[in-house]
């Protein structure tokens, strides 16, 4: 998972691109970069580490330009790279960024298919490298000495012929403008939206609404699965439909966990997703568990505040903060490796002992994934004096596999995968434990069918993948693969890498 932004602005937009990435660094925390165009020459800088600790001063003079991309990046192998930070760059044809969002699953077929009919050498194992230069070859084959936003789209066609799987990507060719697009499913999320200088009108393509909000551009739309939004050096705005079926089915957990809960994503706002997800958890506990002992509700901080009130409001019992949350670790789940999970965990979190003592406590959390936080948040209650502690997850039983950009790619890592739930509670040492019914998260996401949502990708929670080309060989590889990597990097000695280059 990875946060992109774009903008084409009237002025310098170093600052601007920043402050888009601070506010999208909660989709990524492995790495961020900004590339930005001066004129036909491009500024790129990109390391290892949070936005704040990768540009200071003497960068930003360097990021020169009224064109920019930016990138924060997570690291869906589980691993971090420098390597790998984005924007990629690649200089034929006309020289072109990009920064992406999500995972091809063809893309060694890809790697292959560039080398035999191109002869493109890739430099790194990302996949955003393979998105870079399939939309490259697909523009080079145009054989133009100038081109125009006709064949962009065109060259975007080609991308979604080509490539499968969940890919939200910002593209960039330096004096000529800047290009966003998405999957034809809509997997990972897209907007753009414009804001009014007294230079004119500036254009901001981003991964989530907030980043358009606190900078003060107004929402125009999402990009619609399949389309392409093209924003010239001039300032005008052209946009196509660019793939032939198009069908809107976006990530469901985005709205569980990833998103800011202050962000609109396919006309469906974070926040009351959240608010309805724990409606319909309150319902299912006084539903299947009418004798419940429970005295108070505690959220597991931050994502699943929003559900834990409206289970404590639907249940008719107290809610109360018993955990603290030192706000300088980052999100725990998108921690680059198991063991730095596990030590970040009672890092994170601290327990308020008054709350828990002699209580019987239900901890509502957003999902329960590999099962490692939960249990040692369990452990952390009863530590603090519970008497007995409850678990209730505000989404389905994770068991299978993502392969679509989100760091939870093979099922042996995932404590629900071929378990019952009765299992699962053992092995996390709970009370009792209950999970959000997958029919009610989509009805509570979907907004009553209000929403131009045509399905979901629930692949996590049922294995059925919307792309519907993923094999068990596939998955099998994926798993082999993550397992050689792992073991690769508890070997590689450290590696640091600045970028700060300019160019033509």
């Amino acid at each position: 998972m990875c946060g992109i932004v774009g903008i084409v602005g009237q002025g310098p937009v170093n600052q601007s691109l920043y402050d888009a990435l601070l506010v999208l660094q909660h989709r990524g925390q492995d790495a961020a970069g900004i590339v930005t165009s001066e004129g036909e020459k491009l500024h790129l800088r990109k390391d290892s580490g949070l936005v704040r600790d990768v540009f200071r001063t003497e960068h930003m003079l360097y990021l020169r330009g009224n064109m920019g991309l930016g990138h924060v990046r997570y690291p869906t192998a589980g691993l971090s790279s420098c390597a790998e930070a984005q924007p990629f760059y690649t200089n034929s044809p006309y020289g072109i960024v990009l920064a992406h969002n999500g995972n091809l699953i063809n893309a060694e077929a890809l790697k292959r298919d560039l080398y035999a009919e191109d002869l493109r050498h890739l430099n790194t194992a990302s996949d955003s490298e393979v998105l870079l230069n399939i939309f490259a070859h697909e523009l080079q084959l145009q054989g133009k000495l100038r081109i125009d936003e006709r064949d962009i789209f065109d060259a975007v066609a080609g991308v979604h012929r080509h490539c499968r799987g969940g890919y939200a990507a910002v593209l960039m060719i330096p004096g000529f403008g800047v290009c966003g697009f998405r999957d034809p499913h809509g997997i990972r999320p897209a907007v753009y939206g414009k804001r009014k200088t007294d230079a004119g009108i500036e254009y901001m393509i981003a991964s989530e609404s907030v980043a358009l909000d606190t900078l003060g551009f107004k929402l125009i739309a999402d990009i619609a699965p399949g389309e392409a939004v093209f924003i010239d050096a001039e300032g005008r705005l052209y946009r196509k439909q660019c793939a032939e079926q198009p069908v809107l089915s976006p990530c469901i957990f985005e709205f569980v966990y990833f998103a800011r809960p202050d962000s609109i994503i396919d006309n469906i706002s974070v926040h009351r997703a959240r608010l309805r997800m724990g409606k319909k958890l309150a319902a299912k506990i006084k539903r299947e568990w009418q004798d419940h002992d429970i005295d108070v509700v505690i959220p597991v901080p931050e994502t699943s505040r929003t559900a834990a009130l409206q289970v404590a409001d639907g249940l008719g019992i107290g809610f109360a903060e018993g955990f603290i949350k030192n706000r300088y670790i980052g999100r725990t789940f998108i921690m680059p490796g198991q063991k730095v999970r596990k030590r970040s965990v009672r890092q994170k979190l601290n327990a308020i002992d008054l709350e828990f003592r002699r209580k019987n406590v239900l901890l509502v959390d957003d999902s329960i994934v590999r099962g490692t936080t939960s249990r040692q948040i369990i452990q952390m209650a009863r530590d603090a004096g519970a008497k007995r502690v409850y678990f209730a997850s505000a989404a389905p039983p994770v068991r299978y596999p993502n392969v679509y950009g989100i760091d939870m790619p093979t099922a042996s890592e995932l404590i629900a995968h071929g378990r019952s739930e009765d299992e699962v509670c053992r092995l996390l040492r709970a009370d009792g434990l209950i999970f959000q019914d997958l029919d009610d998260l989509i009805e509570a996401v979907q907004k009553k069918n209000k929403s131009d949502v045509d399905r979901f990708d629930t692949s996590v929670f049922d294995g059925e993948y919307v792309t519907g080309d993923v094999t068990t060989r596939y998955l099998d590889q994926l798993e082999q693969n993550r397992s050689n990597s792992i073991r690769e990097s508890a070997s590689r000695p450290s590696e640091t890498v600045i970028e700060l280059y300019n160019t033509a």
